[in-house]
């Protein structure tokens, strides 16, 4: 257990990352977890609970200890230079309302790693994700369900916790949906005619009233559909047509992005289509772009 003033402090930071920075509820759960357990850790390793005191004058070599101690549970490059990003954020916050210098503390630089590139699915594919989804389910309106939730995550790129959140209000969907989506940014999203089409069909066939203010998206209850609904359908579909593991929900996402890119889209239009706070997240899709025009260059030119 960390110390009150230590525990008050954290709750703090994260009620400041809330208000201020419209941090989602799931940054927040995971800035908990990553700086609680680097407290815990600083007690641990000085066999003693750690206040506001001792936390103003850690040390690099406390630090390096922290970061070995985590890479030896197994803790990814990753996964740590997240964690790392955390203990800074809070340390800024602390420091400036404590007074206290902390360059010991944000001096130290996060392990290196390579940034994976998004995985998105072939055009043809996601169009026989899109069929073979229809076929889950005997029943009509559940089949008709899951087709209009893939067609919307990839006819619009949204993010599934996005397109979950849709409710009747949405209906029938217009030409363009407002979508608020991480820190609270909310942007603007074109739909095309497939999505519209997928979406009234759901809603003919779907057996419980769609109101303004409920989930449009509903489980077999009636209540909201759980995302993990939609990754088992996928999951079952990508099994019957032999695609990878990648082929996720959040997969039609990045197939939305680098089709249009691909199509001669403009990436500051896609990343805000995307509701990407920095373009190098964008930049992202022009490494697969280019990766994939390698393929085939090298599938028509092979060396003799």
């Amino acid at each position: 257990m960390i110390s009150p003033q230590l525990s008050a402090a954290l709750t703090g930071w994260l009620a400041h990352c809330q208000a201020l920075q419209g941090a989602a509820e799931t940054t927040i759960t995971a800035y908990r977890a990553d700086v609680a357990g680097f407290l815990s850790f600083m007690q641990m390793h000085h066999a003693e609970q750690v206040g506001l005191g001792p936390i103003a004058r850690i040390t690099t070599t406390d630090m390096r200890a922290w970061m070995a101690h985590e890479r030896a549970r197994g803790v990814g490059a990753r996964s740590l230079a997240r964690e790392l990003s955390a203990v800074k954020s809070f340390y800024r916050w602390l420091s400036d309302r404590e007074g206290f210098e902390p360059t010991a503390v944000l001096s130290i630089r996060a392990p290196k790693f390579t940034a994976k590139l998004p995985r998105p699915l072939e055009v043809d594919a996601a169009r026989a994700i899109i069929d073979r989804v229809e076929c889950q389910s005997e029943e009509p309106w559940v089949a008709a369900r899951d087709v209009a939730v893939v067609t919307v995550l990839w006819g619009c790129g949204l993010r599934i916790s996005e397109a979950l959140g849709l409710t009747g209000r949405a209906l029938p969907l217009p030409e363009v949906l407002r979508i608020t989506g991480k820190g609270g940014k909310e942007r603007v999203v074109p739909v095309v005619p497939a999505a519209r089409a997928a979406v009234d069909a759901y809603a003919r066939l779907c057996p419980h009233e769609l109101t303004r203010d409920a989930p449009l998206f509903r489980g077999i209850r009636g209540g909201p559909l759980n995302p993990r609904a939609v990754q088992k359908v996928m999951a079952a579909s990508r099994m019957q047509l032999g695609l990878p593991a990648s082929a996720t929900p959040h997969a039609l996402r990045h197939s939305f992005a680098t089709h249009l890119l691909a199509a001669g889209g403009d990436l500051r239009a896609i990343q805000e289509l995307l509701g990407h706070a920095s373009l190098s997240t964008t930049q992202a899709y022009t490494s697969v772009d280019s990766a994939r025009l390698m393929e085939v260059y090298d599938a028509a030119h092979p060396r003799a």
